[in-house]
């Protein structure tokens, strides 16, 4: 750190200024020591998440950083670079913020079980649950329903909390036992639960949505520019999200499908897909698919978000024409995404991630 410059007193003579604790970076001792407990814990947890996949027949895979694309959601921000060839040329790349299409490509190669756990980057992301460089778990099953999916996310964070010994996790105000029942919450009854909004309602057969008809039910402020996914988020946020996974687990599922990503739409009904999200405490934990395997569909999803962007942040990613490909030759497959660092947090006891991080980003 630099040091501060001496600062001259009401007798015009200069004094050095006194040591504060607030000013002692990270890896003075004593801070260390602080969150050395917390480290020790992760490392704890990192392991017996390996070999809880090993006895599973799952393989780890290790894959690049950088990617031609850092994926192709409208709201989330990527690093990007120059990748410099042999002859001065260049060409961007971007760090991944999932390994998400790497992995994706890996099961059209015809690996059955995988998992990936690496950091990821994402930009303009930094509070007490985010950090612009964090852990990733995301795994993946060929030929396996969602629900299973599910059901591995419950046992590994469970599997977190008796590392350990802390299966009551708090956050601000909010506790959570993680071995209680889960609340399993379609995202319709949540709206309607603790928004009084009959989401479903606002969607045509297909899915399509109608902003004016989600605009008249609104219990939160918006935009004259806000689209209905604008206004969804604002609600999702404003008045779900905090009174989800209090007390215990809860498992929001059957997301809109204008909202899933890259989630396969529910057989039983088109309005929804195959997307749910974990959540302990208010915090979200994971995000997961039943994967979607239609290529023309997919690239449509892609390059409407990248409209969104384009318009928003006056900005686009590519779009990795590898990822569709493989989508041709991929199985029917489940995926999911865990924030091992807010697991990590809670499971701890920690307020903040970059105190599970043995190296906070500077």
């Amino acid at each position: 750190m630099t040091k501060a410059n001496p600062r001259t007193n009401q007798t015009g003579r200069s004094e050095l200024p006194q040591k504060t604790p607030i000013s002692s970076p990270w890896f003075a001792p004593h801070r260390h020591l602080d969150r050395r407990g917390f480290l020790l814990g992760r490392n704890r947890i990192l392991s017996a998440m390996r070999t809880w996949f090993s006895r599973r027949r799952f393989l780890e895979v290790d894959v690049p950083a950088l990617a031609v694309s850092p994926g192709n959601e409208a709201h989330l921000h990527a690093f990007a670079t120059d990748l410099i060839h042999n002859d001065g040329s260049r060409e961007t790349r971007y760090l991944h913020t999932s390994p998400e299409f790497a992995c994706k490509k890996l099961l059209a190669a015809g690996e059955e079980r995988i998992f990936s756990l690496g950091h990821v980057f994402r930009n303009r992301e930094r509070t007490q649950t985010h950090a612009p460089e964090f852990t990733m778990l995301e795994w993946y099953r060929a030929n396996a329903e969602y629900r299973v999916i599910i059901e591995d996310t419950l046992a590994l964070v469970r599997l977190a909390a008796e590392k350990t010994g802390h299966s009551v996790w708090h956050w601000r105000d909010r506790n959570c036992e993680v071995h209680a029942e889960v609340e399993w919450l379609s995202v319709n009854d949540a709206f309607k639960r603790l928004a009084d909004i009959d989401l479903l309602s606002t969607l045509d057969s297909h899915g399509k949505p109608d902003r004016d008809a989600l605009a008249q039910m609104a219990p939160v402020s918006f935009g004259t520019g806000d689209s209905w996914s604008d206004i969804f988020s604002r609600i999702l946020v404003e008045k779900v999200e905090p009174h989800l996974g209090n007390g215990h687990l809860t498992v929001l599922y059957e997301y809109p499908t204008c909202e899933a990503a890259l989630a396969r739409t529910c057989a039983h009904d088109r309005r929804v897909a195959e997307r749910f999200e974990l959540y302990a405490c208010g915090v979200e934990l994971a995000n997961g698919f039943g994967e979607l395997t239609d290529a023309v569909e997919q690239r449509r999803r892609f390059e409407e978000e990248m409209d969104i962007k384009q318009r928003v942040y006056g900005e686009r990613y590519p779009i990795d024409e590898e990822v569709l490909e493989a989508l041709a030759l991929m199985p029917a497959a489940s995926g999911v995404a865990l924030g091992l660092d807010r697991v990590i947090m809670l499971a701890t006891g920690a307020t903040r991630i970059d105190q599970v991080q043995w190296v906070p980003v500077a």
